[in-house]
C-alpha cells in the first residue's frame, strides 16, 4: 500500500512541474529568414501551426518563427521552392513545444494558405 502511494504522489508532482513549465511562443526569441521572391501566386503551408499572413509594402517574403522546446525531439524548418514556402516547427516523442508563424509578403502577392485562397490583413 505505502507504494501505491508513493507512485500517486510521483506521478502528481511530476504533473505540476510538466503543466508549469509549458512551453510558449512567447517566450521564444523570434528568428527571421529573409526569401526573394519574384511569382506572383505563393502557397504557405504551416502544418497546422499558428500563421499569420500579412500584406505589406516589401518585395521580398520575410518570416518571423517564434518556436519554444522545453522537450521532445525538435523538427524545424523553412524552405521556399517553386513558389511553395513550406514552414515546419514541431516535437516529437513525449513533447512539449509550441510555435507561432509571421509572414510578411508585397500586398500585391495573390496567397494561398495549404493550396486554398485566403485574406491576408495588413500589418
Amino acid at each position: 500500500m505505502p507504494w501505491k502511494k508513493i507512485t500517486m504522489i510521483t506521478a502528481a508532482s511530476v504533473g505540476l512541474v510538466l503543466l508549469s513549465s509549458c512551453a510558449s511562443y512567447l517566450e521564444a526569441t523570434p528568428e527571421v529568414r529573409t526569401f526573394q521572391f519574384s511569382g506572383t501566386t505563393l502557397d504557405v503551408e504551416s502544418h497546422g501551426v499558428p500563421t499569420d499572413l500579412i500584406a505589406s509594402d516589401r518585395t521580398d517574403v520575410e518570416v518571423t518563427r517564434r518556436f519554444s522546446a522545453r522537450s521532445g525531439a525538435k523538427e524545424q524548418s523553412w524552405t521556399l521552392v517553386n513558389g511553395r514556402l513550406e514552414l515546419v516547427a514541431r516535437c516529437g516523442g513525449f513533447a512539449n513545444c509550441d510555435a507561432r508563424f509571421r509572414v510578411e509578403v508585397p500586398a500585391t502577392l495573390t496567397v494561398l494558405r495549404s493550396g486554398q485562397p485566403t485574406d491576408l490583413r495588413g500589418g
